[in-house]
């Protein structure tokens, strides 16, 4: 992910605004939505928390003349649909199923921590079991848009998710060429039977440019969806930092690699 995405720092000042003194970890709160029924942890404890069998702890709306765009986005990783605010939580959503995560949970729990004006509560927009079994902690915003409220709030959860043994990001951009070459692969994520053995072809002659690579085979326009298809489900690499095109170059990864 971090070849992907642009991270914001900007909250490590906010940390001395906490209140991390002994036994800060059991005064900071998790509270997660598990079966219906919202379970409180201390943050000590909070890293034993079930991910799977828990819910968004706050449910998404939709109404007319709202200042963002909540929806729902299918992942071939989880199978699944999962819930977004934003179209910058949408595009993250999009990236985490490229790099095949587990599971995604959205808006995992409702963190209450200590400051130096007070208590606050926060909400992080996702949770992501990668696909190593790691844990990471997401926070969506566009740089231009983070107020100082919301960095206090994200210097919190960056300190909540290294007690508990987690990563954790604040996306406030992507690396250039990123989205558009992510979304062109997004095309063939799907299942793509390959009756014609095509993606044997593929594997067996790259490192090669992506139109000569397509165009060695015997079908090239059909040859053309399964490349694609590889590259999504990262069978074969490609450098997203440039533009995605005919002179792409690619080349074979161990399954699932990048």
């Amino acid at each position: 992910m971090d070849d992907l995405l642009v991270a914001y720092a900007g909250d490590a000042a906010e940390r001395d605004r906490l209140r991390l003194a002994d036994g800060w970890l059991r005064r900071w709160v998790g509270t997660w939505l598990v079966g219906g029924t919202e379970i409180s942890w201390p943050l000590g404890n909070m890293a034993s928390a079930p991910v799977s069998a828990s819910r968004p702890v706050r449910k998404f709306t939709w109404r007319s003349r709202q200042g963002h765009r909540p929806g729902l986005q299918f992942m071939v990783s989880t199978g699944r649909h999962h819930g977004f605010e934003s179209l910058e939580e949408q595009r993250l959503l999009l990236a985490l199923d490229f790099v095949g995560v587990l599971e995604v949970l959205p808006q995992p729990f409702e963190l209450d921590f200590e400051h130096q004006g007070g208590r606050s509560r926060h909400v992080p927009d996702f949770l992501a079991v990668m696909p190593d079994g790691r844990i990471w902690l997401f926070d969506v915003r566009p740089e231009r848009l983070i107020k100082p409220e919301d960095r206090l709030k994200f210097a919190a959860a960056r300190e909540a998710a290294a007690a508990c043994g987690w990563g954790y990001s604040v996306v406030a951009g992507w690396r250039e060429h990123v989205l558009t070459g992510l979304d062109h692969l997004s095309s063939q994520r799907r299942p793509l039977p390959d009756r014609l053995g095509l993606e044997g072809e593929l594997l067996a002659s790259a490192p090669m440019r992506f139109g000569e690579l397509v165009a060695a085979t015997r079908l090239p326009v059909v040859a053309r969806a399964h490349a694609t298809h590889l590259l999504w489900h990262r069978r074969l690499g490609v450098d997203l930092g440039r533009p995605l095109g005919d002179t792409s170059l690619v080349w074979p990864t161990r399954v699932g690699g990048l």
